[in-house]
This record gives C-alpha cells, sequence and structure tokens, in this order.
C-alpha cells in the first residue's frame, strides 16, 4: 500500500502549486498539482504559514468553519464534513475563534495536524518533531 500523496510529497496539507517560491520545494516537482518539500518540516512550514500569515492575518479568518471554507470550498470538497471532522478532533468548536497564533500556538497546531488527518486520512504517519519543527520555521 502507498503513501498518500500528502505525505509523498512532505505536503501535509496538500498546498497546490502556485507562483509562491516556498522554502524547502523540492528542484524537481513532479506532481503536476501540488508542491512537492525536501521535508516534511518544511511542509508543515508552508501550511502554517498559509494558516497564520495568510488565513489569519491577510485574509482574517478566525475560526475552523472560516478557514476550511477557504481551504477547501465546496464546489470542490465535501465542506462541510471537513470542518466537523476538523472541530471533533480539535475539540474546538468549528465557530469559536482560535485565538492569536502568538498566544494559542497549541489551538494552530491541533488545527494543522486535523487538516493534515483530513487531507491525507485518519492513519496516515504525521511526525509530531516535523510538525514542531515546521511551527518554529514559519517565523523565518
Amino acid at each position: 500500500m502507498s503513501l498518500p500523496r500528502g505525505i509523498r510529497n512532505n505536503n501535509p496539507l496538500n498546498i497546490r502549486r502556485s507562483k509562491d517560491k516556498w522554502q524547502g520545494l523540492r528542484a524537481q516537482q513532479t506532481d503536476t498539482a501540488f508542491c512537492q518539500f525536501e521535508t516534511m518540516a518544511y511542509g508543515w512550514r508552508a501550511a502554517f504559514v498559509l494558516l497564520t500569515r495568510t488565513y489569519y492575518h491577510t485574509y482574517r479568518l478566525f475560526t475552523i468553519r472560516n478557514i476550511i471554507r477557504r481551504w477547501a470550498p465546496p464546489g470542490e470538497n465535501n465542506t462541510e464534513a471537513y470542518i466537523a471532522n476538523v472541530s471533533r478532533l480539535t475539540g474546538i468548536d468549528a465557530n469559536e475563534p482560535l485565538g492569536i497564533p502568538s498566544d494559542k500556538p497549541g489551538r494552530w497546531i491541533a488545527l494543522g495536524l486535523a487538516m493534515a488527518m483530513q487531507e491525507n486520512g485518519a492513519d496516515a504517519t504525521l511526525d509530531t518533531f516535523a510538525v514542531l519543527r515546521g511551527w518554529e520555521m514559519r517565523m523565518k
């Protein structure tokens, strides 16, 4: 059995390819749709940059519901099921503000982990140390 695409690509949230020049992108991008990172820590870094800088600071999205609606729009996903699953996994109500990322890092890390489980399957192996390295790297 092969690993889920997001795990194979070191891209736990399945970030789509774009003009963004992420730190740690593999030199050869063989996946036509999703970014491929050198390490899982770089994939987590990109995920946390998107969640905390882009979604929180730029788009002003503060709740699981609003973040997931933008991340996984209904035209491409079962958005309501995605929201419900992430809320269940994190233990955070879908409409409750997550808090400022620097003040509530555990809530944002939990959001990322739950989204990665949704994207890659509940049985996907997630390296907790890579998650923490990615969180620390997001500021660089």
